[in-house]
């Protein structure tokens, strides 16, 4: 069990979320528009779940076509109350859409409104790049990759939620 390193004053109390997520159940949202990038997100992401004691058997993955059914997915995964945490994977790019912001809108204020109205903690790991090669590095070939980082504050979410409960 790694605890989050965390910062803050001396002699404040500080709940640092725990880096353990063995015995907990995660859903996961993913879109397929962009799969090229998707894929990698969720393939780092399921990876990193289980590096952390996930058992496979303990994720749930849910394929939708595009990023603006992310929203709704998630929150019938959130309302069935089986999952610790979700975590939201797409991929946006500029140069594919011409109503790129508003796609990135929406989806961000619906995944956000979906953890507040149901409770259930959200990491999100959506790629919203300029091009495909942006997208690219974000995926894992130089910038780290979002569906594992998202793993990762998906954990410590879910930790940290169970521990204020």
């Amino acid at each position: 069990m790694k605890r989050v390193p965390s910062r803050g004053r001396v002699g404040l109390r500080r709940r640092p979320g725990l880096l353990d997520a063995r015995h907990k159940r995660f859903g996961i949202v993913v879109s397929r528009f962009n799969e090229f990038i998707t894929k990698r997100l969720l393939e780092s992401a399921v990876e990193t779940l289980v590096h952390y004691g996930v058992s496979p058997r303990a994720i749930e993955t849910v394929w939708v076509p595009g990023a603006l059914e992310v929203p709704f997915f998630a929150k019938r995964l959130a309302r069935r109350k089986r999952h610790a945490a979700l975590i939201v994977l797409s991929c946006i790019l500029r140069g594919e859409t011409h109503h790129f912001e508003s796609v990135c809108n929406e989806i961000a204020h619906g995944v956000s409104q979906v953890a507040l109205e149901t409770g259930v903690p959200i990491a999100s790991g959506i790629v919203m790049a300029d091009n495909l090669e942006q997208a690219i590095d974000r995926a894992g070939l130089k910038l780290g990759n979002k569906g594992a980082q998202a793993a990762l504050a998906a954990i410590e979410i879910a930790s940290l939620n169970q521990a204020l409960s």
